[in-house]
C-alpha cells in the first residue's frame, strides 16, 4: 500500500487517482503516526516553502518522515515535496527544510524572455539509470508548475535536469529517497511509468 501525506498542501486527490489508474493500491492519510503503515510514501505539494515546513513541523511530520526514511523504505517528493526535502529554503524568507538531502531551493534565475513561475512540458536530460526513469527515453517532456529550484550540494544526487534557459535539476535522488520537480501525475502517459517504477522499486 503506498501513502500519500496530507499535510494540508497538495494536490492529493491527482496522485492518488494517477495511482489508482495504472492500479496501484494507495491512501490519502493525514494522521502521522500511521506513516510506517505504508510500504512506500509519497510526499506531495502545492504552495511555498516556509508554509510547507510550517505545515509538517506543526504536526511532527517532519519527524515522522526523517524516522522512515531511516527504515530504508522509499519516499517519492513531487514538486514542493522534493523541495522540502532539501536542507533549506528561501521562499517567503529563510527557513529550514528536511534536511535529508544537503543543497539549497532557491528562486529560479532566467532571462527575461523566460516566464517566472515556469508553468507548463519541458523535456528531460536523464543523467543516471535508475529505477524511476526504468523505460523512459531521453528528451521526453513532463509537467512543470513552480518558481523555486533545487540545488544540491552534491551533483550526484542529480538524476535529470531540464532547460529554461539554463539547466535546473528536475529530479533527485539519494539512496532510498527520490525526488521531482515535475508533476508526474500531470505528465499522463509518461508521468504514469514515473509513478509505476516508483510503486514497483524494489531497493
Amino acid at each position: 500500500m503506498i501513502g500519500i501525506i496530507d499535510y494540508g498542501l497538495g494536490n492529493l486527490s491527482s496522485v492518488f487517482n494517477a495511482l489508482k489508474k495504472i492500479k496501484f493500491d494507495a491512501e490519502i492519510f493525514s494522521e502521522p503516526k500511521k506513516i510506517n503503515n505504508y510500504s512506500r510514501i509519497i510526499l506531495p505539494g502545492v504552495g511555498s516553502f516556509k508554509k510547507g515546513m510550517n505545515n509538517l513541523t506543526e504536526n511532527n511530520w517532519d519527524f515522522e518522515i526523517k524516522k522512515y526514511v531511516s527504515t530504508g523504505k522509499p519516499l517519492l517528493g513531487i514538486c514542493l515535496g522534493m523541495q522540502l526535502l532539501f536542507s533549506e529554503g528561501e521562499e517567503e524568507g529563510f527557513s529550514n527544510g528536511l534536511g535529508i538531502i544537503d543543497g539549497k531551493v532557491k528562486k529560479m534565475q532566467t532571462n527575461r524572455s523566460y516566464k517566472i513561475p515556469h508553468v507548463g512540458w519541458n523535456s528531460l536530460k536523464i543523467l543516471k539509470n535508475h529505477q524511476l526513469y526504468k523505460n523512459i527515453k531521453q528528451n521526453i517532456d513532463f509537467y512543470f508548475v513552480h518558481s523555486f529550484s533545487c540545488i544540491p550540494d552534491k551533483e550526484d544526487s542529480i538524476l535529470a535536469y531540464f532547460e529554461y534557459d539554463k539547466n535546473f535539476v528536475a529530479s533527485i535522488a539519494k539512496e532510498n529517497v527520490v525526488g521531482t520537480q515535475f508533476h508526474p501525475e500531470k505528465s499522463l502517459p509518461s508521468g504514469l511509468k514515473i509513478l509505476k517504477n516508483f510503486a514497483e522499486w524494489r531497493i
